[in-house]
């Protein structure tokens, strides 16, 4: 069966290409929900950890269900049900012109925003690479990447709900060579990981400041082992020089001071991109430039 859908595929890359840009539409719904809530969950979650240990009833924290599925998404300004016509990917946002449909508040532009560049990426990906279980894999870290780039623009934070299964999901993938070896995901992982980890000691140590989090680490890590350590140079270096440069503009724009904290994810989720599709033709033309 699946060598007939190959077949089809190869013989009408169209469908398969139209098909990945539902199929993200549709998972970029699903993305603004995970954005906005998993966050949530988490300092519910801490709120009740703390709440226990200490002792105390915790004010702040609904009883209440509040997960990803529940309760149904609602307006923010009139707490109206949004309905299932109402939720369709760009197409309801276009309709309503981005207002609720009940007391006409301005929607947020991210969200077909969101929906449309997971669209696109999956358009791009089906383009580059065809069918087959490699577009699967590459599609769930894309949209992994995404939706991490802006929960960490949100509020600073990667969370281990993402980064970790990511982690794990590469080494398997490679453990039959879907996109490196297993012994160079492996060490992709651990080098990924104590690079960023050394750097944040040495820093600390020098300063007395903590320059990043351990999501980063670990976002690194998870990169590590779906690439390979041969891809991590590319990957730091790309993020740190674009990072320096926008976080600088930004600063600037802002006028806020040095200490200000910069998301650090949003840099190394692009770099693992342009490192993912791009990075072996990058080193390749850099050893052709130095003359290896």
């Amino acid at each position: 069966m699946l060598n007939l859908y190959i077949a089809f595929f190869l013989e009408h890359p169209a469908y398969l290409i139209a098909g990945c840009f539902l199929l993200g539409l549709i998972v970029g719904s699903f993305l603004n929900v995970v954005i906005y809530r998993l966050p949530v969950m988490m300092q519910r979650e801490w709120h009740s950890e703390c709440s226990l240990l200490l002792n105390i009833e915790s004010p702040t924290v609904s009883s209440e269900p509040f997960n990803l599925a529940f309760p149904p998404s609602r307006c923010p300004g009139c707490n109206s049900k949004i309905a299932a016509w109402q939720n369709i990917p760009v197409i309801s946002y276009l309709f309503l012109r981005g207002r609720c449909a009940n007391c006409k508040i301005a929607i947020s532009k991210r969200y077909p925003i969101i929906e449309m560049v997971s669209g696109l990426l999956a358009v791009f990906t089906a383009w580059q690479m065809g069918f087959g279980w490699p577009l699967l894999a590459t599609l769930i870290l894309l949209w992994a990447l995404l939706a991490m780039t802006m929960i960490d623009v949100d509020h600073q934070l990667l969370p281990d709900q993402i980064t970790l299964p990511l982690l794990w999901l590469g080494l398997l993938l490679n453990t039959g060579g879907m996109f490196v070896s297993l012994n160079d995901a492996i060490w992709g992982a651990a080098a990924g990981y104590l690079s960023l980890w050394s750097v944040y000691h040495v820093f600390k140590l020098l300063t007395g400041k903590e320059g990043m989090g351990f999501g980063d680490f670990k976002l690194l890590a998870a990169l590590g082992a779906w690439m390979g350590w041969q891809m991590l140079p590319v990957i730091i270096l790309l993020s740190s020089l674009v990072g320096a440069v926008i976080g600088s503009l930004m600063l600037i724009a802002q006028r806020k001071g040095r200490g200000t904290p910069i998301p650090f994810g949003p840099y190394l989720a692009g770099a693992g991109v342009i490192a993912f599709f791009w990075g072996k033709l990058l080193i390749q033309n850099y050893l052709q430039f130095v003359g290896l």
